[in-house]
């Protein structure tokens, strides 16, 4: 897999993956755009959704959305990594088993979804979920 970023002026990059797609990052916090540490967090968000999606379609879960919240905490020195992930999955759906949901959850944090492994190996990620009725 390859990608590139190229300066685009000012404080503004934009990135372009191997497939061609671009993304616009914002090194000023976000200003203009979403900062490349906000990047890391959409990309942890959908990594796991994915895999959460595919496993309780999988189990017939009969989920109509998928959302999750992330929340983090950035250590007070340069470099300013992350120290600490949250996410909250929010399945709504009919009739969506609890037990599948933790397992969906499960799943993806520690076997499926790279950006979470990759990330875990520097960053305490934690997550929970609750199942909201269609």
């Amino acid at each position: 897999m390859q990608a590139k970023v190229q300066w685009v002026g000012e404080e503004k990059f934009m990135g372009t993956s191997e497939s061609g797609h671009t993304v616009v990052m914002d090194a000023n916090g976000g200003n203009h755009a979403v900062s490349p540490l906000e990047n890391i967090l959409l990309s942890l968000g959908a990594c796991s959704s994915v895999d959460v999606v595919s496993v309780l379609e999988k189990t017939r879960q009969k989920i109509t959305a998928c959302s999750v919240e992330i929340t983090s905490k950035r250590v007070d020195t340069i470099p300013r990594v992350f120290s600490e992930i949250h996410l909250h999955f929010v399945i709504t759906g009919h009739n969506v088993a609890a037990k599948h949901v933790e397992r969906a959850v499960a799943l993806s944090a520690d076997k499926y979804c790279s950006v979470a492994i990759m990330l875990e190996k520097a960053v305490n990620i934690t997550h929970d979920f609750e199942i909201v009725e269609a």
